[in-house]
């Protein structure tokens, strides 16, 4: 990590944040304090350090187990979701990029229909053909990235490829797809890779808000997305199972958005 990165106090704490995420994600594969599944009908709705570090919900389920094990859920679905989108749409935009003509209007008019329909109203549709799961909330979500990297990195590869060198690249007859990888990709993949950042924090926001409405990971593998709407009935008698999970989420999306524009304005030569 560079001197400059360390003098960017918010970028630090995004990756505390998302450094903690992951690592959270990652024990609970190998550990948690109880099954996340496991249901104690005479232990339920017990307050925190009452029962466990934070307490059961209305089933005895151990809060703090499910939370862990959610976070590995929530992280997968964003990670895969938002893989299968900025890769499609990376390769989209570098194609086009480097054909240009009337190929970039069709591909802005292309993006602009899929902004107009929300993931959960795609994650709907799809739960209507082949029922609602982590795979549907996977599609549903990569579907909407897939036009944020592909106007994203066409309006940057359009740059890149209007640059001298790049044209005497072109007088020597070079192949489109040499000059991409060799002098338009490594000039945008910074910008890419910002882009991924920001996007996996609004992944993880968008899965929960698919598993609230019943449509991400199934029963009964815990999701923080279905855990605030199971906490709607007992948030007077037991605010923490609503807190929680909005409090993961919370930090979760704010970490990665907090590493999104500390790498915006470290990779950004004029600041």
């Amino acid at each position: 990590m560079s001197r400059a990165m360390l003098r960017r106090p918010l970028l630090l704490a995004g990756l505390v944040l998302t450094t903690a995420l992951s690592l959270v994600a990652i024990l609970s594969l190998f550990w948690t304090p109880f099954s996340p599944a496991k249901m104690q009908i005479t232990s339920r709705l017990k307050s925190p350090l009452e029962y466990g570090l934070l307490g059961t919900d209305q089933f005895g389920r151990d809060v703090a187990s499910m939370l862990m094990a959610g976070a590995w859920n929530s992280l997968s679905t964003a990670a895969v979701a938002v893989a299968i989108g900025a890769s499609i749409g990376t390769l989209v935009g570098l194609t086009v990029a480097a054909r240009g003509g009337w190929r970039s209007a069709v591909v802005m008019r292309g993006c602009d229909i899929i902004f107009a329909i929300p993931p959960i109203l795609s994650a709907m549709m799809l739960a209507a053909f082949i029922g609602a799961g982590q795979f549907t909330a996977i599609i549903a979500i990569a579907v909407f990235m897939v036009p944020v990297f592909a106007r994203l990195t066409l309006g940057a590869a359009t740059q890149i490829w209007t640059l001298p060198y790049v044209s005497a690249a072109i007088g020597m007859g070079r192949a489109e797809w040499k000059i991409t990888l060799v002098h338009v990709l490594p000039n945008i993949a910074g910008q890419i890779i910002v882009q991924v950042t920001i996007q996996l924090g609004l992944a993880i926001l968008t899965e929960a808000g698919l598993s609230f409405l019943g449509l991400g990971m199934a029963p009964p593998a815990p999701s923080w997305g279905r855990m605030l709407a199971d906490a709607q009935t007992y948030v007077g008698q037991a605010p923490w199972l609503a807190l929680l999970p909005g409090l993961a989420i919370f930090l979760s999306v704010l970490g990665f958005s907090l590493v999104g524009d500390g790498l915006r304005d470290h990779l950004d030569r004029r600041s």
